[in-house]
């Protein structure tokens, strides 16, 4: 876990992944079907928008199904939690996967990325 995970942020400091700590998007709902966790997102940010181009009889939201895994990690992901305390965390949870850190980390990149959540860190 001493590795040297970076990443570059937008004002291009560097900031090092594992002491970053994940917060989760407010436009983002939480819900829960059958024991994992589906994330909804707003088709249109903006209400005019939804009114006009939405159609009939069409959620406002997009749904999106996380499974196992993804589910675990989101339950982690409370702005309190740094990603080296997450993947330490999950440890017992891909105890039957090796080097399962690299894949958590990806993942988490994937939900900045997304817009599903914001990486709060400090600088090197």
């Amino acid at each position: 876990m001493e590795s040297v995970w970076q990443s570059s942020m937008k004002d291009t400091a560097k900031f090092n992944l594992l002491e970053t700590i994940p917060v989760r998007s407010e436009h983002i709902v939480t819900e829960w079907e059958e024991g994992s966790v589906v994330l909804a997102y707003p088709r249109f940010k903006r209400a005019w928008i939804r009114r006009f181009f939405l159609p009939k009889g069409r959620s406002p939201f997009i749904r999106v199904h996380l499974e196992e895994h993804g589910t675990a990690v989101w339950n982690l992901i409370d702005g309190q939690h740094r990603v080296a305390d997450i993947i330490a965390l999950l440890a017992g949870h891909f105890k039957e996967e090796g080097d399962y850190a690299p894949r958590v980390t990806a993942y988490l990149m994937q939900l900045q990325k997304d817009g599903f959540i914001r990486l709060l860190g400090t600088k090197k």
